[in-house]
Order: structure tokens, then C-alpha cells, then sequence
């Protein structure tokens, strides 16, 4: 299942709108912010599809019955990208395990990338709640390994991917590689560069968020 979390408009797309305006990109607290503020609505309507139980909560004058939730969620992200909406997640689900991969595109001289993944921390995953962060889905190469990977942790019974922007084209390889993920999106683009970048997108997510990088 795909939810475009900009198909309705809401505060969401004013969000989206403010992360992809080269202006206002030069915030760098205010990008992280954005980031963080969509994965915290993101996770609102991702609650909305858990299971909860009812449990009695005694107050000051008697007992209340509440709906909280069954389990809690082990939330996931993708080194260095990924941490402000991880943050935004962690937010409201702030009783959740946490999972953390380090994924990055190792480029070649031709143009060409890999992913290499190169560090993994993780709690057994068999049978919880995966919900994954990362802000760019454009060819889903990332995502897609990260998600084979904690896979070895145990299977889990649900994956959810969280993200501001995705690609058609990643959404479409997602569904292929792992067809029972759902992705909650800020926006989705049409359209992919030969480099693997999304157009119209926002540039860089990790660079905005946090500065320029050196890759060997």
C-alpha cells in the first residue's frame, strides 16, 4: 500500500513545499525540523492502522477504560539522512526499540553506484512492527537492502517505510523486492536522473540536513 501523505491538502504539503525551496534550504534547522514534523504526522496516521488493546487506567476519581497500543514498534533508520525523521517517529512512538544502518551509494567513476551497507544495529525483529525512515525514496536500491538485511534479525509481521519524498520508479522496485511494505509519503515525483536522483526532489537530504560531505 502507498499513502501520499500530500493528497489531501494538509500542513504536510506546506512542509514538503518549504524542504524543496532552495531559499529556505539554507535553514538547516528548519530543513531537519520539516523532516521531523513529517514523520511525526507520519506516525500519528500509522497508529491509526496498529493493533491496540483496552486497559483500565485508575485517576483521581475512578477508573478510565483506554485503548493504548498492543505492541511497540521497532523504529529504523539509514545513517545520516534518516535521523530527523527518525526523531520525528521517536516522537510519538516514544517507547519504541530502535534499529540504526549505516547505507550509502558507493560510487564508480562511470557514473554507476552499489550500496554498500556497512553497519547494522538492531533488536530482534521476529515478529514486531518495522517501521523504517529515510527520507529519499528514489531508486529504492538503499531501502531495499537495508530491508533484506534486518530481515536476518527475524521476520517481522509488519514493515512500514516512512519518507518525504519518493520516486515512482523506487516505489515500483519497492514493490517487487519487498511487496509487503507500506510506504507513507510527504510527495511523490515522476521522474529519476540517469544518476538515480529525484526530479523535481530536494537535492541532497543528508547534505542539507547536516553539510557537504568528502566520498572517496
Amino acid at each position: 500500500m502507498i499513502v501520499n501523505l500530500s493528497d489531501q491538502h494538509s500542513l504536510v504539503s506546506n512542509w514538503v513545499g518549504e524542504l524543496r525551496d532552495i531559499e529556505i534550504q539554507q535553514d538547516r534547522m528548519r530543513f531537519r525540523h520539516n523532516l521531523e514534523r513529517i514523520a511525526e504526522v507520519a506516525a500519528y496516521e500509522i497508529s491509526k492502522v496498529l493493533p491496540f488493546i483496552e486497559t483500565e487506567v485508575e485517576t483521581p476519581l475512578g477508573t478510565a477504560t483506554c485503548k493504548v497500543l498492543k505492541d511497540q514498534p521497532v523504529l529504523a533508520t539509514i545513517l545520516r539522512a534518516g535521523l530527523p525523521m527518525h526523531n520525528g517517529l521517536l516522537n510519538y512512538f516514544d517507547k519504541a526499540d530502535n534499529a540504526f544502518a549505516a547505507a550509502y551509494r558507493k560510487h564508480e567513476k562511470d557514473g554507476t553506484f552499489e550500496i554498500s551497507l556497512e553497519y547494522m544495529s538492531c533488536p530482534d525483529l521476529e515478529d514486531r512492527i518495522l517501521i523504517i525512515s529515510d527520507p529519499m525514496l528514489a531508486t529504492g536500491a538503499s531501502l531495499v537492502k537495508t530491508i533484506h538485511f534486518l530481515k536476518e534479525e527475524g521476520p517481522p509481521r509488519e514493515i512500514h517505510v516512512v519518507c518525504a519524498i519518493a520516486c515512482t520508479v523506487g516505489i515500483e522496485y519497492v514493490k517487487r523486492e519487498a511487496p509487503a511494505v507500506t510506504i507513507w509519503c510527504g510527495d511523490i515525483d515522476e521522474e529519476l536522473t540517469a544518476k538515480g536522483y529525484i526530479v523535481p526532489g530536494l537535492g541532497d537530504a543528508g547534505d542539507l540536513a547536516y553539510g557537504t560531505k568528502s566520498q572517496s
